[in-house]
């Protein structure tokens, strides 16, 4: 039969050398070269386990040591195995306490007069990978909850079902106002205005009729204080701990949208102080200019050269107006 050929690095915790010489003789039947160490009672083991130049990658342990037992013997180790898992080897078939035991940490119970080369191997096997494997969804879960409670946006999800918050992050709490114990009591329609809940409606309505679905729009939210301000929504499905849910990135772009909508309105007034100078500065210009050219080319009495004179002061006027407009339109559109 072709063994193993993966150096398992395996601590055997057992104070009874026939026992942990049977363990030894199962291992070599199943794996080409185990690498074991061989602690005889829990303060051997301790000396292994806090020198941090060795890793293990399965720990074996038996129940009952000279100098620790039971399940202080169990807690005590699992506090110094460094994120290694512990098969329990022993002689007591207690279901309850091997219930017990897998409850606060160990990752295999195996009673010894039942084990055999293949059913211990296939324990280190199992365990190892699935130790290996949730300790990935763990750093995973990990590395979420600090994308998620360190961003400096808003972030918050929610149950598709019910509306409800499940989770709120920092900046969402100090930019909208309410504790995470209150955001908890409430629901994504709860910050919005009431008007505006047909928009919500539809939406949620959208996101549930299409696949893989990802979502961007602009809505208004209330903070506590009652201030309204103008959000950009971008979303994703996720399973937050079993239950369908949105995560909810929700940055705030009040101000952005109000600078956007001063400089439009500084345009259109910039548009209308360009009309006001081609058009409406041209008429008394023009008349200006006309009388002039009269004055200096024709003979005129006295009275036509006074009416004259009047119409170009009128014009000058009515220049003075024109250019005082636009004065004060120029200087409202650089507030």
């Amino acid at each position: 039969m072709k063994k193993d050929t993966y150096p398992y690095k395996i601590l055997v915790i057992e104070d009874n050398l026939g026992d942990f010489i049977l363990v030894e003789d199962y291992l070599i039947e199943e794996i080409a070269h185990p690498e074991l160490t061989h602690a005889k009672d829990f303060k051997q083991a301790k000396e292994y386990l806090t020198n941090t130049t060795t890793h293990y990658d399965i720990i074996l342990l038996d129940l009952s040591l000279p100098d620790k037992s039971g399940e202080l013997l169990i807690t005590e180790t699992l506090a110094i195995a460094n994120n290694t898992p512990i098969v329990v080897l022993t002689g007591f078939s207690d279901l309850n306490f091997a219930i017990k035991s897998l409850s606060i940490g160990i990752s295999d119970y195996l009673i010894k007069e039942n084990i055999n080369p293949t059913a211990l191997y296939k324990s280190i096997v199992y365990n190892i990978e699935r130790f290996k494997f949730v300790h990935t969804i763990q750093e995973s879960e990990k590395k979420y909850s600090e994308l998620f409670h360190l961003s400096p946006i808003p972030m918050w999800v929610y149950d598709l079902e019910t509306l409800a918050f499940l989770d709120v992050n920092s900046a969402a709490i100090d930019h909208y106002g309410y504790s995470f114990e209150e955001f908890l009591a409430m629901t994504i329609a709860d910050i919005r205005p009431k008007e505006d809940l047909p928009k919500l409606q539809v939406a949620l309505k959208e996101s549930k009729n299409t696949k893989n679905y990802k979502f961007k729009d602009h809505f208004r939210h209330i903070k506590k204080n009652g201030d309204l301000i103008l959000v950009e929504i971008r979303s994703n499905y996720i399973d937050f701990k079993g239950a369908k849910a949105e995560l909810i990135l929700a940055t705030d772009i009040t101000e952005q949208v109000r600078y956007i909508e001063e400089i439009e309105d500084q345009n259109k007034r910039l548009k209308e102080i360009a009309w006001v100078q081609s058009h409406v500065v041209r008429a008394p210009l023009a008349r200006i200019m006309a009388l002039i050219d009269l004055l200096k080319d024709v003979e005129l009495t006295e009275n036509e050269r006074e009416d004259m004179h009047n119409n170009i002061i009128i014009s000058a006027h009515e220049m003075d107006d024109i250019i005082k407009d636009i004065t004060l339109k120029t200087s409202s559109s650089i507030k």
